[in-house]
This record gives C-alpha cells, structure tokens and sequence, in this order.
C-alpha cells in the first residue's frame, strides 16, 4: 500500500506497465510519493479545483492531486504507454480524471473547462518545460484561463523565470515571467528522487498570473528584451539598435541612461521601452 491511497506503488505501476523512462520524450519518473503529495499541496487550495497536468506519466502526481482532493484532473499524456496505468487511477477515482492522449504544445484544454479557470500543475517533460511556459506566459486576451501554475523545472531554468534585475540569471524570460505573473521558487527536489536520475537538480515553481500586468505591447516587450539580452555585455545603446530605433530615445523613455547594459534594466523600464517603440513605429 503506498502512503497516499491503495493503489500499488509506483515502482510496480512502471514494471506492470513496461514504463522506462524515455530520454526523447523528455522523462524522468518520480517515484516518491511524499514529494509528489509536497507539490499538490503548493496548489492548494484543491478541493472543487480543476487541474490540468502535463506528462502524467505513471501518475504519481495525479494520485496525489486525487487524493488530495483535485475536484477534476485533465491529464494529458503524449506517451501512450503510460495511459494504461492512468486508466487504472481513473477507475479508482471514478468521474474525476480524464485522461487526453496527445502533445501538451498544441493541446488547447479551453474547450474542457466550458469557461472556469484551472490550475495547471506539472513535472514538465525537461525538453518542452521552458516552451510550454513560454506559450502560456503569451496568452492572449490575458488575464489567462489558468489561476495557478506549479510547475517543476531544471534548478537552472526555475532561476531564471524567478530572476529580477542585477540577478545573474536574468534575462528574456524572466522579464516575460515577472512582467505577467508573480513569481516564487518554492523548494527543490534532488536527482536521486527520480527514476531515472537526471544530472541536475530540479526546482518547483508557482506562478500566479497578474491580472493587471503594465499596460504594453507583449509583442514589442519581447523583441525589445531580445535585443537588449541578446548582447547583454553590451550598452543599451548598441544592443537596442537592432530595433531600428534610436536607443537613446528609447532609454530616455524609461528614465535610464543608455550606457547602461540589460541586466541592470527593471521590468518597468523594458515595459517603458516597449511603449515608446510602439510610439516611434506609429509616429515616427
């Protein structure tokens, strides 16, 4: 009997099902039932919530996520070796979990939630984690369907979708992360949880969308970050000139001297920046 309900545990879930772990598909199982418990709980409040997870694999967290009391889990599964096992929770959760097999990159859950938010909760596959984020941090109309994310990550990629300003991991994403949504690393997870062992440490992280993020063109926020990041080492002045725009008009936007190099630049001023780019390419 494992320690959240009576079903088997997972390491026999896996042997029974022939699940290995596969590296293409961006799989690494975690088998510890308290950690999957640990990272339901950081969803709470669960009872009458509708989960949307991502990999569910053998279904660790989507047990935990029942148990717990998730009112609904969508669980969306491209591996169709592993649905077998999710069908055998569902029978043992009757009416609570559906089960989608297809790719979370293009899979639009909307139609599933007939107009109530959700909360999206996941051990991201490692090769799409930073996509999938990227693509719901770009919703549009925002505020977005999703009230919460809980989302696990490479420790690298959680530091950076939490980085502010004169943080070393800052950059495009965090700017994107924290201009949409608040932020917060909650604890980490190590390798040896995980079967099998990826060669980095992991971290969770909940994002909580902003409903009033400052008001500019998402578009322009990114290609403006792009530019700034994408020659960090060096000046606004020569990094910003790729937009076909006078950086020195665009720093003067934000209050910010433009011998002044991205990572030192507030989301407020990426966002200044950003307006004042949609002024010049309306205007002139």
């Amino acid at each position: 009997m494992s320690a959240i309900d009576d079903l088997p545990p997972l390491r026999e879930v896996i042997r029974q099902h022939a699940l290995s772990a596969r590296k293409s598909l961006g799989q690494n199982f975690l088998l510890d039932l308290n950690l999957t418990a640990r990272i339901a709980r950081a969803a709470a409040p669960l009872e009458a919530a509708t989960i949307v997870e991502i990999g569910p694999g053998p279904g660790g967290l989507t047990r935990a996520l029942l148990a717990l009391g998730a009112a609904r889990v969508i669980a969306i599964e491209h591996d169709e070796r592993a649905i077998p096992a999710l069908q055998d929770i569902s029978a043992r959760y009757p009416g609570r979990l559906e089960i989608v097999h297809g790719d979370a990159m293009t899979f639009d859950p909307r139609p599933l939630l007939a107009g109530a938010k959700a909360k999206i909760v996941a051990n991201l596959p490692y090769n799409i984690a930073t996509q999938l984020l990227i693509n719901w941090l770009t919703i549009e109309p925002w505020p977005p369907w999703y009230e919460m994310m809980v989302l696990m990550f490479q420790r690298e990629v959680g530091e950076r979708i939490v980085a502010r300003e004169n943080e070393d991991a800052y950059g495009r994403l965090g700017v994107l992360a924290n201009w949409r949504a608040e932020t917060k690393i909650l604890f980490d997870i190590s390798p040896a949880a995980f079967v099998p062992p990826p060669k980095v440490t992991s971290s969770v992280v909940r994002l909580v969308p902003r409903p009033d993020p400052l008001p500019c063109d998402r578009r322009l926020l990114e290609q403006v970050a792009a530019a700034a990041f994408g020659q960090r080492r060096k000046m606004l002045r020569q990094s910003l000139k790729s937009l076909q725009a006078d950086p020195a008009r665009l720093a003067a936007a934000a209050g910010i001297d433009a011998t002044r190099r991205a990572e030192t630049i507030p989301i407020s001023g990426f966002v200044a920046m950003a307006r004042e780019l949609a002024d010049i390419r309306s205007n002139g």
